[in-house]
């Protein structure tokens, strides 16, 4: 195919304060390069935009570098080969890569991964089975060991990793599986199409009180997306010997100041709960393992998961801004096809 002279992305073009805004991003036109030895052009036909993005946007340390103002920020993306000068790949490859946020992309072979379009669509590497995926599977396994005698609530249970995370703990057997979300339509999904055994809508009233009546018997595993009240009822209905996998905390990512943390803390001490953070960086050595349970499960029919899709790269900001006020069921993509 013959190359475009010019290629759009998008910029960081100012640091937020409190939530983004259209003024933080900016679209820039740029020359498509030819990839250099040892190098590939991939165009790029899908982008996730991800919580993660927003930690990035501001100028602190953390476990990912900050992006800079006035440059492309970065986020996985699926795209195809259409240049190589990599040995091991050539046009018409699919592969995934971190180099989102833009048309076209210049990257070296050993940052894109080879993905087999016979096993899924290629919207599903970015979700089910790219890091969302895995983060569900990682904070159930890895982090809480997961028991069938479990009762397991999980925050943001209708976002790409919460609805995965509760179908691998029904799949493997927990007790009873609880959701929260923020709509009734939502709550519908959980229960109806994924098989979640309660969910509520926590805007609907007290996080502590739909969660009790929900699990009635308390819960041993709490998987957090969310953070501050979720955490907080979480930690007042755990059962002894909980754990909780702290994943995120989406509530508080925009917030300018600091926020109290969970009332109750004592209760950490007196059910001898465990809280432990993870990042799924550190747990890429999973991947094999993950790709074998999650793509046997998917091939079967035995998982399912939603998208929620814009399309064209203008509308990559808005994708963002939307996944951020939890606007989209599952994962939230951005079509550049």
């Amino acid at each position: 195919m013959s190359l475009p002279e010019t290629a759009r992305e998008v910029r960081l073009a100012e640091r937020p304060s409190g939530w983004p805004t259209d003024r933080t991003f900016e679209t820039a036109t740029v020359p498509v390069s030819e990839p250099a030895a040892g190098q590939l052009l991939v165009r790029n036909l899908v982008m996730s935009v991800d919580p993660a993005m927003r930690g990035q946007m501001d100028d602190r340390p953390s476990y990912v570098a900050p992006f800079q103002v006035g440059e492309p920020l970065t986020g996985a993306a699926v795209g195809e080969v259409v240049a190589s000068e990599a040995e091991g790949f050539q046009p018409g490859d699919l592969v995934m890569h971190v180099l989102g946020w833009r048309e076209y992309a210049v990257l070296d072979a050993g940052a894109a991964r080879r993905l087999d379009p016979e096993l899924a669509e290629p919207n599903a590497f970015l979700g089910v089975l790219g890091a969302p995926g895995l983060t569900a599977y990682t904070g159930l396994f890895e982090i809480t060991g997961l028991r069938e005698t479990d009762v397991v609530f999980i925050s943001g249970a209708a976002g790409a990793v919460g609805s995965i995370a509760g179908q691998l703990a029904k799949l493997h057997g927990a007790r009873r599986v609880v959701g929260s979300a923020g709509s009734d339509e939502k709550v519908r999904h959980l229960t109806e199409d994924l098989g979640f055994d309660a969910a509520f809508n926590y805007k609907r009233g007290p996080v502590h009180q739909q969660l009790a009546e929900a699990a009635p018997d308390g819960i041993d595993v709490y998987f957090d997306n969310v953070g501050g009240d979720h955490l907080e009822a979480a930690i007042h209905t755990m059962n002894d010997f909980g754990r909780i996998a702290m994943c995120g905390a989406i509530s508080q990512y925009n917030e300018v100041d600091a926020q109290p943390g969970p009332r109750g803390m004592f209760q950490m001490v007196s059910k001898r709960l465990t809280a432990r953070g993870f990042i799924v960086i550190d747990h890429f050595d999973k991947y094999p393992e993950f790709m074998t349970e999650v793509g046997g499960w998917l091939r079967q029919g035995r998982i399912r998961y939603e998208e929620t899709v814009l399309h064209g790269l203008d509308r990559a900001p808005e994708a963002f801004l939307g996944m951020m006020r939890g606007e989209n069921t599952g994962k939230m993509l951005v079509d550049l096809r």
